[in-house]
C-alpha cells in the first residue's frame, strides 16, 4: 500500500495557539492537493501514535485517527510520507498520504448530495371538483333506514 485516504479528526477542537485558532475554518480554507504536514508526537499525553497534521499556513487540522496513526507513524519512520489534502465532504475533512516518492494522487471528487437537482415531482392527481349540492354517500359506514 503506497497511497491511502485517511480522515481528520479532531477539526471541531480549537488549538493550542495564542489565538486559538480554528481547525475547521482552516480545513475549509484548503483546497484539493494543498500540500499538508505530518508530524509524528510521541510525547502526546493521548496518545503515543499520534500524528497531528498540519496546514502549509503553519496551523494545525487535527489529527490522523487513532486507529490509523500506528500504521502512518510506522511508515513515516520507514519511508517518506507526503500528504495533501484531498475534500471536506459533509461534516468531516480527508488527506491522502503517499508513501515514497512523489505527490499522492487524488482520487475523482465524490459528488456532493446537497448540490444534485432535486428528484422529479410528480403531477398531483387531478381531485374531482366538489359539489355542495351533491350526495356522497359514506362508503364504510352504516345504512341508514336499514
Amino acid at each position: 500500500m503506497d497511497e491511502l485516504t485517511t480522515s481528520i479528526v479532531g477539526i471541531d477542537f480549537p488549538n493550542g495557539d495564542a489565538s486559538k485558532s480554528n481547525r475547521r475554518m482552516e480545513c475549509m480554507m484548503c483546497a484539493p492537493g494543498d500540500l499538508v504536514e505530518l508530524r509524528h508526537e510521541p510525547k502526546n499525553p493521548f496518545d503515543e501514535n499520534a500524528v497531528a497534521v498540519w496546514s502549509d499556513r503553519g496551523t494545525q487540522l487535527g489529527y490522523v485517527s487513532a486507529e490509523r496513526a500506528p500504521l502512518i507513524g510506522k511508515r513515516m519512520k520507514e519511508d517518506d510520507a507526503t500528504a495533501v489534502f484531498q475534500a471536506m465532504h459533509g461534516n468531516g475533512a480527508y488527506i491522502r498520504i503517499r508513501f515514497g516518492d512523489g505527490l499522492p494522487t487524488l482520487p475523482p471528487p465524490v459528488p456532493d448530495v446537497e448540490k444534485r437537482p432535486p428528484p422529479r415531482q410528480m403531477r398531483p392527481a387531478r381531485r374531482p371538483v366538489y359539489d355542495p349540492q351533491a350526495f356522497y354517500p359514506d362508503e364504510d359506514g352504516p345504512e341508514f333506514g336499514a
